[in-house]
């Protein structure tokens, strides 16, 4: 009986007392919008740099672009720094080196988040543009498109179908790492976890709830992941 008693006390202050559910569900809020702030950055720059390197990769024996080398070295070397650091240090760097006097902290955490991403969307996307068969790029020349419009109407639309599965596993492993937001003073889930943690000298229900909270929301997540996958599946045999 005394353990039941203790049990919803100790539940009673961590969600129920002062409302403070509310502070749970403002930290989700936070942390989906930080996600999908960081995806958004991510996409764009992971696109730019997969295109620049596909581009490099894709030129014909003997044509050298000096400018299309320049931007490809560049972008081996983000993704290799970036790929080869933790995920920690780079948001510390960002936080303390680059960008000290800024006092938003979320966005800088949002920064470094979408800075990371961009390294791996970029490899995904590359490999996806690479999976297709260079005959589909030479059949668009031939009926006159542009490189531009090539990769538009024919490469990307057969790309994107190979790499939806790595990239909806990249928006979800995203969404786990908002949590080291908190680390540099970021206002996500755990940093309000933390607080209430700090109010009610109690660390376990908040903990564990936000944990309920994550696993939830990547279930959904996942989910909507294959429900995508299986309707591209039933388009191509329509097709």
């Amino acid at each position: 009986m005394n353990f039941w008693i203790n049990f919803s006390d100790k539940f009673n202050q961590a969600f129920v007392t002062g409302d403070r559910w509310r502070l749970y569900l403002k930290g989700l809020l936070s942390t989906l919008e930080l996600t999908v702030a960081a995806l958004a950055l991510g996409v764009v720059l992971g696109v730019l740099v997969a295109v620049l390197r596909a581009a490099h990769d894709q030129q014909r024996v003997g044509q050298h672009n000096v400018l299309l080398g320049a931007a490809n070295a560049v972008c081996q070397v983000y993704t290799t720094v970036i790929r080869g650091t933790p995920m920690l240090v780079q948001l510390l760097i960002w936080r303390f080196v680059i960008l000290s006097t800024v006092r938003d902290y979320t966005l800088v955490g949002a920064l470094g988040l979408g800075i990371n991403s961009g390294a791996y969307v970029a490899e995904i996307v590359r490999g996806g543009l690479m999976s297709v068969d260079a005959g589909q790029s030479e059949a668009g020349r031939s009926l006159g498109l542009g490189y531009i419009d090539t990769m538009r109407f024919i490469v990307v639309p057969q790309a994107f179908k190979n790499i939806l599965p790595s990239l909806g596993n990249e928006f979800i492993t995203l969404l786990k790492d908002t949590s080291l937001v908190s680390a540099i003073g970021g206002a996500e889930l755990v940093y309000f976890a933390q607080s209430v943690g700090a109010r009610t000298y109690e660390v376990m229900f908040p903990y564990i709830g936000i944990a309920v909270m994550y696993l939830v929301v990547v279930m959904f997540l996942t989910w909507l992941q294959g429900r995508l996958e299986r309707r591209l599946r039933q388009s191509d045999r329509r097709s």
